[in-house]
This record gives structure tokens, sequence and C-alpha cells, in this order.
């Protein structure tokens, strides 16, 4: 018999994680703070592709347009004269993303291959093209979040955004959200199924599944969460353009779980943080002097070499280790 105790292991390390994240604060300096947050939002937009891609097998080139819409959602719905109410921001932001991700899924999910993917990035591009051609997301200059929301309970004020520290709270509270939300669905029957979807989507139809019911449910939550992030994002730098919705920041995630380990939701979270220090140290002329003009080439040649010696992902060296 198992003991009580044994069974609760596998929560100590996420929790003492998130406990030492709480506490980075105090010993941050504002670089630090923002480059922290920056990283966690990444995280959140990682979890979010890697319920699909990792979970479901469904590789998605379009997953930047829930992150874009998420953000614009956030900013349209803010008042200018004063900040709106997380209560409902927030939620309306997942809430459009989400209907933006049953709208593009129930038509993509109708193909599959190379056709999904394809069909899926055309998707991203054409709500990119409606906020960058048209008025309603300020063209290619973006529009700003003149202030930030708050977060109220009766006259209390809980959360004020303006303050950089409740913003990493949030950022972080959401994280949490985000992961145990995706560790409870793969534990579940939903999870299993897609998880058997991934392996084998034939035998599971043969089964009684009705898996394309499982792979549009996995595509609107993963788009509500990718929405999360891209509110976070523009709480966070208090602007958004259009790029947000391109295809490189589709690119750019995807590269995070494939970089990170497909498949277990650390390996998102790892390579969201992986990327991202990548991404900054080589663009930082005080490091790598006059090869931060061309850090694009530095951090593409280092990803070739990450994905040829570790083809499971960073995460995947506790397994060699172990098999050797």
């Amino acid at each position: 018999m198992v003991p009580a105790w044994s069974r609760c292991l596998p929560l100590v390390a996420p929790l003492a994680l998130l406990l030492a994240l709480a506490l980075l604060p105090a010993v941050l300096s504002p670089y630090l703070m923002d480059l922290t947050v920056k990283i966690l939002v990444s995280a959140i937009f990682a979890l979010s592709l890697q319920l699909l891609v990792g979970t479901t097998g469904l590789v998605s080139l379009g997953h930047a347009a829930f992150l874009g819409i998420g953000a614009y959602v956030t900013v349209l719905a803010s008042p200018q004269g004063e900040g709106a109410s997380l209560w409902w921001l927030l939620p309306a932001a997942m809430a459009g993303a989400a209907a933006y991700a049953l709208f593009v899924g129930a038509l993509s999910l109708r193909t599959r291959g190379v056709y999904f993917i394809m069909v899926t990035l055309a998707f991203a591009q054409m709500a990119y093209f409606v906020f960058h051609d048209t008025k309603l997301g300020g063209g290619s200059d973006g529009i700003y979040l003149y202030v930030r929301p708050v977060l109220r309970l009766g006259d209390t004020t809980l959360l004020d955004l303006e303050n950089k520290r409740q913003v990493y709270g949030l950022v972080l509270a959401s994280l949490a959200f985000t992961w145990g939300l995706l560790a409870l669905l793969l534990r579940s029957r939903f999870g299993h199924a897609l998880q058997g979807i991934r392996v084998n989507e034939a035998r599971m139809r043969a089964v009684g599944f009705r898996t394309y019911g499982y792979k549009l449910a996995a595509f609107v939550i993963a788009g509500a969460l990718a929405g999360l992030a891209g509110a976070l994002f523009a709480i966070q730098d208090g602007v958004v353009n259009p790029e947000l919705l391109s295809w490189h920041e589709s690119g750019a995630v995807l590269l995070m779980i494939i970089l990170g380990g497909l498949g277990p939701l650390r390996g998102a979270i790892v390579g969201a943080v992986a990327f991202t220090l990548l991404k900054e140290l080589f663009a930082s002329e005080g490091l790598v002097g006059p090869l931060a003009a061309h850090w694009q080439m530095t951090l593409g040649l280092t990803i070739i070499a990450f994905v040829a010696l570790l083809p499971r992902g960073i995460v995947g060296l506790r397994w060699r280790r172990g098999s050797a």
C-alpha cells in the first residue's frame, strides 16, 4: 500500500517553485522584474499550445491569433479615463479568444496534417489583417491602454496594476491557474482521451469516442488560455499592435515547446524560460558584442543545436541520464 504522504510528493516541487517565485520580487531590479513577467506570460502562452501539440497532436501555426485577440479585447474594452474591472475584463479577453478559436477549430479540424497547419495559419493571417488594415486595431501602430485595470471588492482595491509588483502577482497567479487547470484536465477522462487521439485517433473512433468534439474542446480551451496570456501582455506593456497575431509569434511559441519538450507541462515552462533568456542574451550588445545585430541567426543556430542534441527537449535530459 502506498503511503498517503508519498502521493503528495509530485506537488512539492511545483508548490516550492511557486513560493520561490512569489518571493522573487523582493530581490529583483525593475529590468529583471519586467523580464520575469515576460517569461511568465510566455509560459502561459506556451502551456496553452502544449495542450494542442504535446497532448492532442494538433500542430497549429496560427496560435498567436488568440494571443492577439485577447490583448486587443483587453485594450478595446477598457475605458480611457479609468481602469476597467479585472472581474470582467480577463474573462472577456478569454471569451473573445475562445469564440474565435471555436470558429477556427470548427472549420480547421475537418482537415489533417499539413492542411490543418496551413488552415490555422490562414485564419491567423486573416485576423492579423483585420487589425492591421482597419481602424479597429489602430493600424500598424496599434493602440494604447491608457489606464491599467484594477481589482476591487466593494470600496477596497485589491489590485492596482499601475504597480509593477502587483502586475507580477497577477501574472504569477494566472500561471498557477493555467498549470492547475491543465494538470487536472490531463488527469481526467477528457485528458486521457486527448492523449489517445494523439497516439491513434482511428482506434479511439473505433472504440466509440467522437474525436472531433474532443479536439474542438481542446482547441477552444487552448484559445481561451492564449487569450489570457494576451490580456496579461497588454496589461504589462500598455500597448498592443498587429504583430502579436503574426505568424512568427506562432512560430516562436511552437519553438518554445519543442525546445522545452513536447508532452509534459513542465516542458512548456522550461521552453519559455530558455527561449526568452536566449533571445535576451543574443540581443544584448553588452553580452555578445556586434553579434547582437544578428541575434536571429545566433538564436536559430542555438535552437538547431538543442533540437539535434536533445530530441526530447530540455526536460528529456532527465530521461537520458536515467537510461544511461
